[in-house]
């Protein structure tokens, strides 16, 4: 491509990122407020921001002006009870009663009994220890300085496992329960306006399979854990939205927000209190969904839908609307949890495994990341652009575009995590498997990476690499601060193709010949908050 076809491009796309502020009253009151932020500072970096080649070596590299630290990592003491589990992924910083202080909620996707439980004989034992260490963590944060410590002290720190009784936010019992044993495999997530964490639990089947609800019998993948020996847990209890109270440690799994491969639950407020709930079902040609309550501050009251993207129509999944469904399913706790069949047969566009879903706070259009379709020769993904219909996050009409395109030509493959810093720039994480990172496809990309899409200065418009992650390694969760200074990010699944402990991929974060650990990072630098005009 030549390079006047490169800048009529860039420019293009410039304009298509859109510089102007949306008016408040179609942004809930959360995303307005940062909306008045972006405006007064998305568009005044002067100078050009450098950023990183690919790499493969085994470091957590990153943009000069930016240094990181291990905040926590797998086994490290989070009270006197309680360790710090493994994999973690998705990270949700709720702010304390001071600037000082504050709770970070860290997810647990899931375990390598390599790491985790090797050397113990297959028991009930060593299914517990795997059934501890994920789920995920609530940790006190203070203040030292600069930088951002755990404090070990506090009564908050706390643990919720594969253990932890919840109940379901639902007036009908599910498999003849109205609790669960633990949350598991959770992924992405999202905060609530009233301040509790969203939790999601993603490849569920890995635990105790799925059902075929034709023949009744359950499936078990080749990789599933063993834990059913010694628990009978029904599939139909995971694969939920689980809400957590980062003050309290009570949870309640959210059944009207239906039963998939969640990957994140992202939460907007309406001025009258009502919410918005946008997910994406992590798996190739599955779905996007929203949830609109009917009352104010509601999870369980109101109307789950999919999206028809062709039609750019919100497509309803109550049983009383839909006559398909009532053909099909005996009531609407059938349908929520048998929400893939019933996605399909009312119109739900099959999607290239949709990840992690933010709302732009300049521009208000919700963003879903796609990650790709290997099957369908979909290598490198896309970001998905949906304008809701005259910006009405209730609205059940959309139009549908892409918005940015992954490959060679923009630098990065397989789009993940998402957020927005306090200038409005798009932050992400790749998410090339362990098995495919640096062959094929892919080779040009070698390790995962953390990126952000500028808006502001010489940049604008480009996608620039911030960081390099670990051999193996996928970095996941990317959550600022409330002063956007400090970003938390976790290095999940370091040495994670490893074939043994004697032969390992990766030595992160210790290096030598220590054995590899999931942690999650403080970063700050002068390059953070130049990028945001801070």
């Amino acid at each position: 491509m030549s390079t006047e076809n490169k800048q009529f491009q860039r420019r293009s796309f410039i304009q298509f990122l859109g510089k102007g502020v949306v008016a408040t009253s179609l942004l809930p009151p959360f995303i307005s407020a940062c909306n008045k932020e972006a405006s007064r500072r998305a568009f005044n970096l002067e100078s050009a921001i450098k950023g990183i080649l690919p790499s493969d070596s085994d470091k957590l590299l990153l943009s000069e002006g930016l240094d990181y630290k291990v905040l926590l990592r797998f086994g490290d003491k989070i009270s006197k009870r309680d360790t710090f589990g493994f994999n973690c992924d998705y990270t949700a910083f709720i702010p304390g009663k001071t600037s000082e202080d504050g709770v970070l909620w860290v997810n647990h996707e899931y375990v390598d009994p390599m790491f985790v439980s090797n050397g113990m004989s297959k028991s009930k034992e060593r299914a517990d220890k795997e059934m501890y260490n994920i789920g995920g963590s609530i940790l006190k944060l203070k203040k030292s300085g600069a930088q951002w410590k755990h404090d070990p002290s506090s009564s908050l720190n706390k643990r919720i496992t594969a253990h932890t009784m919840i109940p379901f936010n639902w007036p009908e019992k599910i498999k003849g329960k109205s609790k669960a044993m633990g949350t598991l495999q959770n992924c992405a997530g999202g905060v609530t306006p009233w301040g509790t964490v969203l939790t999601c639990e993603e490849n569920y089947h890995s635990c105790y399979g799925e059902r075929d609800f034709e023949t009744g019998e359950i499936i078990k993948p080749s990789s599933m854990y063993d834990w059913g020996e010694y628990y009978d847990n029904p599939p139909e209890h995971y694969g939920w939205v689980v809400e957590v109270d980062p003050q309290t440690g009570e949870c309640q799994k959210h059944v009207a927000l239906g039963r998939c491969a969640h990957e994140c639950a992202t939460c907007v407020e309406l001025s009258d209190k009502r919410v918005v709930v946008y997910s994406g079902d992590d798996k190739i040609d599955q779905c996007v969904y929203k949830f609109i309550s009917d009352k104010p501050g509601s999870l369980q009251s109101g109307k789950l839908y999919v999206a028809n993207i062709e039609k750019g129509k919100w497509e309803s999944l109550n049983i009383d609307d839909q006559e398909i469904l009532k053909e099909n399913f005996n009531d609407q706790t059938e349908v929520l949890i048998r929400l893939r069949e019933a996605a399909k047969l009312v119109g739900g566009t099959p999607l290239a495994r949709p990840e992690d879903i933010e709302i732009d706070p300049v521009t208000g259009h919700v963003l879903i990341a796609l990650t790709n379709d290997v099957t369908k020769k979909n290598y490198y993904g896309e970001i998905l652009k949906i304008e809701e219909s005259e910006g009405k996050y209730d609205s059940l009409s959309f139009r549908a575009d892409t918005f940015l395109s992954g490959g060679e030509e923009n630098g990065f493959a397989c789009p993940d995590n998402l957020a927005f810093d306090n200038g409005g720039n798009l932050w992400f994480t790749s998410d090339i498997s362990g098995g495919a990172m640096n062959k094929g496809p892919y080779v040009s990309f070698k390790n995962n990476g953390l990126f952000v899409l500028l808006r502001s200065g010489e940049n604008a418009g480009e996608v620039v690499q911030i960081a390099s992650a670990p051999v193996d390694a996928e970095l996941t969760g990317p959550f600022f601060t409330p002063d956007g200074k400090t970003l938390f990010l976790s290095v999940q699944h370091p040495g994670g193709q490893s074939n043994s402990l004697n032969e390992l991929t990766s030595h992160w974060p210790d290096g030598g010949d220590s054995l590899p650990s999931p942690s999650v990072v403080t970063i700050q630098g002068p390059l953070l908050n130049a990028i945001q005009g801070i």
